[in-house]
């Protein structure tokens, strides 16, 4: 595998990463919130990743790996008892997102260290190209 795969294999990584951290934001801001922007209660997402074969350059069983799908988390939404906030029903309950804040956060650390990971792979690789380009000046 070339240098240049590495490049793409990690490029791709990131960019799979960085979708996730967003998933992840969208999640952790809607956490709270009584309603979303349509008046439903908001229903956490979740991304799911898959492998890629990447470009035949890259060579035999190389892969990189990319977003397959944002899916929605159709379980039950929290429920809490105020029945002083106006978007109570007739119990005096208010349905809050089913966004578990603990697991979003581990998640999001999860997102951003193999974010980093990936960002580390491509300098590494970066560095060592022109660590070959000085060989071939001397």
């Amino acid at each position: 595998m070339s240098l240049f795969s590495a490049f793409r294999i990690a490029g791709s990584g990131a960019t799979a990463q960085g979708q996730r951290l967003n998933v992840v934001a969208s999640n952790l801001a809607n956490a709270d919130s009584a309603a979303g922007p349509d008046g439903q209660t908001y229903k956490a997402r979740h991304v799911v990743f898959e492998a890629t074969q990447a470009r035949e350059a890259l060579g035999a069983g190389a892969q990189g790996v990319r977003v397959r799908q944002v899916t929605t988390d159709e379980s039950a939404p929290r429920r809490l008892h105020d029945p002083k906030h106006p978007m109570a029903d007739a119990q005096g309950y208010v349905s809050l997102p089913n966004v578990n804040v603990a697991e979003e956060m581990v998640n999001m650390i999860s997102a951003a260290r193999s974010y980093e990971n990936n960002i580390e792979v491509m300098n590494t690789a970066r560095s060592l190209l022109q660590k070959t380009l000085q060989l071939g000046n001397n």
